[in-house]
């Protein structure tokens, strides 16, 4: 997933304004924090790969247990959570092709590194 979202680049930055190796927007990162514990926030923390890692996973695990479903849980990190909703209210697939690419391409790459390691 970290190579999808940003190549490994700690210091990725998108054009919507995601931050760091999992590409977290900072209003997003800001809500974890809460969440977490965390008390003193500043969005220049998502440029450490430690604490984005911490959050992007935390992030994940949070969709894995809403939606029960992998796809559905990359859908919602990669559109947002409301539209993989309203897509599921409507018992609809993903409806972004971009965000099928994007499932896609994080399943395709799951499976490249399970056999590189012998998962």
């Amino acid at each position: 997933m970290i190579y999808t979202e940003s190549k490994f680049d700690a210091r990725a930055r998108s054009d919507a304004g995601a931050v760091g190796l999992m590409q977290l927007l900072p209003d997003t990162a800001k809500g974890i924090a809460e969440r977490t514990g965390g008390r003193r926030f500043v969005p220049s923390d998502l440029y450490d790969p430690e604490i984005n890692v911490r959050y992007g996973s935390w992030y994940l695990r949070h969709l894995l247990d809403k939606y029960g479903d992998e796809r559905a849980a990359l859908a919602a990190y990669h559109a947002g959570q409301a539209n993989v909703d309203r897509w599921r209210a409507q018992g609809l697939g993903i409806q972004f092709a971009q965000t099928r690419y994007y499932v896609d391409k994080v399943e395709r790459l799951k499976r490249i590194y399970a056999h590189a390691y012998g998962l």
